[in-house]
């Protein structure tokens, strides 16, 4: 049985696609306000995935993985703990420097992604036993919980071509209701209204 990394690229898209809007709304006057709802979205996400890759994928690939790729995992680790200084830098900032720290966390977690899909995707498929892999989802789903109905729609933003369609297809036909019929129209009516403002 291989391992589907479908959702782990969709989630990497989405964190790209916000990291663009959170820099467009914090290069205008009055844009922090506008940014709201959006970092809001982003540092929630963003959170549970990277403590739920610390706490259940690098430990379970320490284990499959042979030595010389040991390092790899190590610097994934190490990334995480550079991302974090920057997401306080730009919760911290004022806005003279909001842009600018915005751009260093920018840099720094799209440097990241790329390093994990280039490299770490492709360990974690050759690699990983797939129960580890569905302990590591069942994780992700577990944090993120009560509040899949803004997740699912968060995700699925602008999602290119055919993925939200296949993501969904892959889903029980009450989560797709549910998507269709109140989660999506919830999500877009909260994101009009911050950006209305």
């Amino acid at each position: 049985m291989s391992i589907d990394l479908t959702m782990m690229y969709a989630f990497h898209d989405a964190l790209r696609r916000e990291l663009d809007r959170i820099a467009r709304l914090t290069e205008t006057p009055g844009g922090l306000l506008k940014a709201t709802v959006t970092w809001d979205l982003f540092t929630t996400y963003l959170h549970i995935h990277h403590t739920s890759e610390d706490d259940a994928l690098w430990p379970a690939l320490r284990e499959v993985v042979p030595e010389t790729d040991l390092a790899l995992l190590d610097a994934m680790e190490a990334e995480h703990g550079v991302i974090d200084p920057a997401l306080a830098a730009v919760e911290a900032s004022t806005p003279a420097d909001v842009a600018e720290n915005v751009a260093v966390l920018r840099d720094r977690l799209t440097a990241h992604l790329r390093h994990e899909e280039r490299e770490t995707l492709p360990l974690i498929a050759a690699t990983l036993p797939p129960q580890e892999w569905a302990r590591f989802g069942a994780l992700h789903r577990g944090r993120v919980g009560d509040d899949t109905g803004r997740y699912l729609p968060w995700l699925l933003d602008s999602a290119v071509d055919d993925l939200a369609d296949r993501i969904l297809a892959a889903m029980p036909e009450s989560i797709r209701t549910a998507y269709r019929d109140e989660w999506l129209p919830g999500y877009l009516a909260t994101r009009a209204v911050s950006h209305s403002r």
